[in-house]
């Protein structure tokens, strides 16, 4: 990678982290006692802090040096929510499973009915997909950790 691509790299890395704790330029220059013009070249990716800087920044956001000098792909949570082959597959699989088990022996009889047309197959299918589709969504928004979210 050239010199440049670095710069814009910690540039872009640095204004997401601001933008995430919000916080501005002059948050870091208060807080860690740096120059204002140091930051702005940071910022506008003129220059690259020196190590020990970059480890003052990552010590103040609390994050490893890495997630400041690396590009990394961060996913928004609308793409974080969105589901995968294998998501749809395991939900196919789930429905298929919970449709087996409701014969009317076990399932419906507790509640004494049955499963009788192709319309009340299809609209209790739907149900079901539509719950756990939501429920996947719901356990992939709570249960990622908060630095792959932007």
């Amino acid at each position: 990678m050239i010199t440049s691509d670095y710069k814009k790299v910690f540039a872009k890395n640095l204004s997401r982290l601001l933008a995430e704790h919000n916080k501005t330029q002059s948050d870091l220059v208060n807080d860690l006692k740096l120059n204002k013009s140091t930051v702005s070249t940071w910022i506008n990716a003129t220059k690259m802090p020196r190590m020990n800087k970059v480890e003052q920044l990552a010590n103040y956001f609390g994050i490893e040096k890495s997630d400041l000098i690396e590009e990394k792909i961060y996913q928004s949570n609308d793409d974080i929510n969105q589901l995968t082959a294998k998501d749809e597959r395991e939900i196919n699989e789930r429905i298929e499973s919970i449709l087996s088990d409701m014969d009317s022996t076990t399932g419906l009889a507790a509640y004494g009915g049955t499963i009788d047309s192709e319309d009340d197959i299809e609209l209790i299918k739907s149900s079901l997909e539509q719950a756990l589709r939501l429920a996947k969504r719901a356990a992939k928004s709570k249960f990622t950790p908060n630095k792959y979210k932007q």
